[in-house]
């Protein structure tokens, strides 16, 4: 389905099989919609499933102009209200994750619960060339010159030798992925810095990391965790997409958070 959000026409898809509150999945800058195939096919029998393609990534349009997390925030914002969903349970993942932290400190009171995977609440400064780098490359030589790389750093070498077919379909998304709206989402990851005020989310809180991402430390999200009061924090065996390589135990730890709020 196609919607106009905030002038952006936005790709969504809304599993409303299920009786139960809204459930929003939010992918990974370089990624859109489908990296939440599996996880939704498994909440949708009990939840509204919410996915949608970021500003940018996927089949969503491209911004003509810079925008920043708080943008992508907004998006969300009106995306929710087009749909009608007054409130929801959020499960973000990288870039994902930082959208949801700053929709949690937006709008705190449309958020059921909030889940933060692979992801951090700040670029340190040694780290924000890379980014401008990244930018360059994409808008230079276009996605397939990052695109090696970026699986390397996404999954485990022992996932990727064991699963073929799901690192080719990611890696065919990240490389189909529009190079100025990559470029624009990493300009907009650079300057994104919440570190000073995670202590004002209150909200039930879930964090993941994996054990082998080196893109985003584990002590990262362990920040997060640590600055938000009651939040927990779990360890997967797992690089970057620490909810798709460990699908399965990463399902197990969302139901279980999710059942003891819902």
């Amino acid at each position: 389905m196609q919607i106009n959000v905030n002038g952006i026409d936005t790709r969504y898809v809304l599993s409303n099989e299920g009786p139960g509150p809204w459930l929003t999945f939010i992918h990974q800058l370089g990624g859109d919609l489908s990296v939440w195939d599996q996880l939704a096919g498994y909440f949708r029998e009990r939840y509204m499933v919410l996915r949608y393609d970021v500003r940018g990534h996927g089949q969503t349009a491209v911004s003509d102009k810079q925008f920043s997390v708080a943008d992508l925030s907004r998006d969300l914002r009106a995306l929710l209200d087009a749909l009608g969903a007054q409130r929801t349970h959020i499960v973000g993942m990288s870039m994902g994750g930082m959208i949801a932290q700053q929709f949690a400190l937006d709008n705190p009171a449309r958020i059921e619960t909030l889940t933060l995977a692979d992801t951090h609440a700040a670029t340190p400064p040694e780290g924000r060339p890379l980014w401008d780098e990244r930018a360059a490359k994409a808008r230079g030589e276009g996605l397939g010159v990052l695109a090696e790389g970026t699986m390397e750093r996404w999954l485990t070498a022992g996932f990727r030798e064991a699963h073929p077919e799901v690192v080719e379909q990611i890696r065919e998304v990240f490389e189909r992925t529009p190079p100025d709206g990559y470029a624009h989402a990493c300009v907009a990851l650079r300057d994104f810095d919440v570190r000073g005020r995670l202590a004002e989310i209150t909200l039930p809180t879930l964090t993941v990391a994996g054990r082998h991402d080196a893109g985003t430390p584990p002590a990262a999200t362990q920040v997060i965790a640590d600055a938000i009061r009651g939040a927990k924090f779990e360890l997967l065996d797992a690089a970057h997409l620490a909810p798709i390589e460990q699908s399965q135990r990463f399902a197990a730890l969302l139901e279980s958070f999710l059942q003891k709020r819902v």
